[in-house]
């Protein structure tokens, strides 16, 4: 789908703003920039006009030279520091009983590249925000080695300590660590109860959004990985679902007093008027009313995409993901081993999915994938129905992109995606019928 379009969705999702246990998913990734040990020298390292700070794109060479001047005029991550000092930051702080958001771990550890005081370099400054190396990690070491260009040139800046961003399994580590949270960074429910935005990520999606600092031509992929969009979206599922119950898993965040840490459960299971005698059963939970539930719409998004794939990996994810469903309902040790469970099967799609790419057929049956999961009742929640509204755009870009889908088909599609982006616009407004009716008007367009 146009990135405008998916931009549209974003903003309106949105509305404000892996460690790496990224080590269980693949034991040669390195560390996320947060958690590395390299000194991050600072945004002005990389500012000048004969490196990335030129107004205009640079011709005929591998970089365009603009990139800072994109991230400081136009990319989100520049404005992060700066949202802390907004009134409802400040309101959030002061319910949390923090002296200012602009000076708490718990906001800068995300809202900025909060490294530690020893390894900030001369020209470091906190108040950049998301900076370079919050993404592409500490430069220390790789500051000299990149400014040789030639083919080897990024295998030499990778040697170095350069982040694997084009990697998704490492990209979505990446993001996650603050568009979800680790170990060390993590937006719990009280932090939501005293205001904080929901958060919303999808990785295809998210990068799709960023203003591009990059130009994927032909000499870019002879440098680096090159993944198509449903890869992404993906392995951006599997990724997701794994740190979801790592840290589900993690005694010191998936508890939180008496209770499990409520971020981990459907928010909309539990916030609407107790009048509104809405609720609705999934078949696949095999739950009754009453019951908070694992929030599985990465699970959800994961399975539809190993039935295209992959279907025996289909079978093990819904039958273990309907496991800890049930599981929720007998106790402590079943609901850990349930989840341990699923971790290992969500490990094994992260494994299938970085390798997995997605033919012309199976993006077009991934397209009626999605609306006969919606059809079977699974998009009664909000967040299951905002993936995949997501989802759907990826897909349908990714046919676009590889010139799989005639100028006809995309723009009768991208008209009828205008009633599936406006059914989840308003989360408080959500109406399942209305946005499975908009999903089913898409059923077999891309045929």
């Amino acid at each position: 789908m146009a990135v405008d379009a998916r931009l549209h969705l974003i903003v309106a999702l949105v509305g404000g703003s892996l460690a790496t246990s990224a080590a269980g998913l693949a034991q040669d990734l390195p560390p996320v920039p947060h958690h590395g040990d390299a000194q991050h020298l600072g945004v002005a390292t990389c500012a000048s006009a004969t490196c990335h700070g030129a107004v205009t794109p640079a011709q005929g060479g591998v970089v365009l030279q603009n990139e800072y001047t994109t991230w400081q005029s136009r990319d989100p991550h520049a404005n992060a520091y700066a949202v802390l000092l907004n009134e409802q930051s400040q309101q959030i702080a002061r319910k949390l009983g923090l002296e200012a958001a602009h000076t708490a771990a718990v906001c800068l550890d995300c809202h900025a590249d909060n490294v530690a005081p020893e390894r900030r370099g001369p020209q470091f400054q906190l108040t950049d925000g998301v900076g370079c190396e919050a993404c592409h990690a500490g430069a220390q070491d790789w500051i000299q080695v990149h400014t040789v260009g030639d083919q080897n040139a990024h295998q030499r800046n990778l040697d170095a300590g350069l982040f694997p961003t084009p990697d998704p399994v490492a990209r979505a580590g990446l993001c996650l660590s603050c568009h979800l949270g680790d170990e060390t960074k993590f937006v719990t429910h009280r932090l939501m109860g005293a205001g904080h935005p929901r958060l919303s990520f999808e990785l295809d999606t998210f990068t799709a959004i960023q203003p591009a600092h990059f130009v994927v031509d032909e000499d870019y992929r002879e440098r680096k990985q090159v993944a198509g969009g449903a890869q992404v979206w993906a392995t951006g599922q599997a990724v997701a679902l794994a740190q979801t119950l790592d840290l589900l898993l993690d005694p010191d965040v998936g508890r939180d007093g008496l209770f499990p840490e409520l971020t981990f459960f459907d928010c909309h299971a539990c916030h609407k008027p107790i009048s509104a005698r809405q609720w609705r059963a999934r078949p696949s939970l095999g739950l009754g009313p009453g019951v908070i539930r694992f929030n599985d719409a990465n699970l959800i998004m994961l399975r539809v995409a190993a039935e295209v794939a992959s279907p025996p990996l289909a079978e093990e994810l819904r039958r273990r993901g309907r496991a800890l469903h049930q599981a929720s309902q007998a106790g402590e040790a079943q609901w850990k081993a349930a989840a341990q469970s699923l971790h290992a099967t969500a490990l094994q799609a992260v494994d299938f999915f970085s390798r997995h790419e997605f033919n012309e057929a199976e993006l077009r049956t991934l397209l009626d994938a999605l609306v006969r999961e919606g059809e079977r009742g699974e998009y009664i929640d909000y967040v299951a129905a905002e993936q995949t509204t997501m989802a759907m755009g990826v897909i349908l870009s990714a046919l676009a992109d590889a010139g799989w889908i005639s100028e006809a088909e995309y723009l009768e599609v991208e008209k009828l995606m205008t009633d599936v982006y406006a059914a989840v616009e308003q989360d408080e407004q959500f109406r399942p019928s209305a946005h499975l009716g908009a999903l089913q008007r898409l059923k077999g367009v891309a045929r």
